[in-house]
C-alpha cells in the first residue's frame, strides 16, 4: 500500500499529516509576512531611483525569501535546524533566543499554529480530496494577506492576482467550489462592488475609504467561491470591521482618522464562507420565509 492509499484509508493519519504539514507551511508564511513587504519596499526605492536618475545603492546585502538565512534579530546568530521546528522549538526555548536570551515574539508560533489548524479544519471538512488541498492554499494565502495588511496596510498583487487565476482555473477544470460561470461573475462583481463603494465614498467625503487591494481581494474570493457568496462576505466583513474599529476607538483611543485595514476582515469572512457559507445562506432564507 502506498502512502497516498494509506492516507486515503486512514482519516486519522491524513489529519495528522495535514496538521504537521500546515505547521511547516506556517513557518514559511512567517518568512513571507516579514520579508515580502521589505522586498517590495526595496523594489519601489530602486524604481524611484531609476525614475529620478539617481545612482542605485550597491551596498545592500542579498535579501529575498531565502537569504539571509533565519537568524535572531537581536544578536544575528543563525538559527539552527532544531531551533526552527514549528511551535515545538518555541516551547523548548521558552520563547527566547538560545544565544542572547532575547524574547521571541509569540506571533511566530501562533501563525504556525493557525496555519496548521486551518489545514486540519480543511481536511476534517472536505476529507481526502482535491478540495482540501486547494482550500489549504486559499486559507494560507488569506492568512498571509491578513498579516501583511495588518502590518503595512497593503495587499500585494503578487498574491491576490495569481490566486484569482487559480480560483478560476480550479472551478473551470473541476468545479470544486462553484461553477465557472458563477466564478467569472464573482470576479466581476467582487471588484466592481468595492470599486463603486470606494468612488462613492470619495465623491461624498473627498477621502479614500479603502485601497485597490481590497477590490482585488474580493474579486479573488469571488473567483473561488462564486458571486453568491459575495453578499455574505461583504456583510460579515463590514459587521466585524465596524465592531473592531469601534472597540479600538473606545478602549485604545485609536484616532478615527487613522485608517484601519479592511483586508483582514474580508479574508476572515472569506474563510467563513468557504466552510459555512452555504449553510448560513440557507438558514437565512429559511428564517426569512423564502
Amino acid at each position: 500500500m502506498s502512502i497516498i492509499e494509506y492516507l486515503a484509508y486512514s482519516p486519522t493519519a491524513f489529519l495528522i499529516t495535514l496538521l504537521v504539514f500546515g505547521l511547516i507551511v506556517g513557518s514559511f508564511l512567517n518568512v513571507v509576512i516579514l520579508r515580502y513587504p521589505i522586498i517590495l519596499q526595496r523594489l519601489y526605492e530602486c524604481e524611484c531611483r531609476d525614475l529620478l536618475k539617481l545612482p542605485q545603492e550597491n551596498n545592500q546585502e542579498k535579501f529575498n525569501l531565502i537569504f539571509p538565512h533565519s537568524h535572531c534579530p537581536s544578536c544575528k546568530t543563525p538559527i539552527k535546524p532544531w531551533q526552527n521546528i514549528p511551535v515545538i522549538s518555541y516551547l523548548l526555548l521558552k520563547g527566547k533566543c538560545a544565544n542572547c536570551s532575547m524574547s521571541i515574539s509569540i506571533r511566530y508560533p501562533l501563525i504556525e499554529l493557525i496555519a496548521g489548524l486551518l489545514a486540519l479544519l480543511s481536511g476534517w471538512y472536505f476529507g481526502f480530496s482535491l478540495n482540501t488541498i486547494t482550500a489549504c492554499l486559499l486559507l494560507w494565502a488569506l492568512l498571509t494577506l491578513t498579516m501583511i495588511d495588518f502590518d503595512h496596510q497593503i495587499l500585494p498583487d503578487d498574491i491576490t492576482l495569481p490566486l484569482l487565476w487559480v480560483g478560476l482555473l480550479i472551478n473551470f477544470q473541476w468545479q470544486l467550489f462553484t461553477t465557472i460561470d458563477q466564478a467569472l461573475w464573482g470576479v466581476i462583481a467582487g471588484y466592481l462592488t468595492l470599486w463603486s463603494v470606494y468612488w462613492l465614498f470619495k465623491l461624498l467625503t473627498q477621502k479614500e475609504g479603502m485601497g485597490y487591494g481590497d477590490f482585488k481581494l474580493l474579486a479573488m474570493l469571488g473567483a473561488w467561491l462564486g458571486w453568491k457568496m459575495l453578499p455574505l462576505i461583504i456583510l460579515l466583513s463590514s459587521f466585524i470591521g465596524a465592531i473592531v474599529g469601534g472597540l479600538l476607538i473606545l478602549f485604545r483611543g485609536h484616532d478615527h482618522q487613522i485608517p484601519i485595514p479592511f483586508g483582514p476582515y474580508l479574508a476572515g469572512a472569506g474563510a467563513v464562507a468557504l466552510f459555512w457559507g452555504e449553510t448560513i445562506v440557507q438558514q437565512y432564507f429559511q428564517l426569512a420565509g423564502f
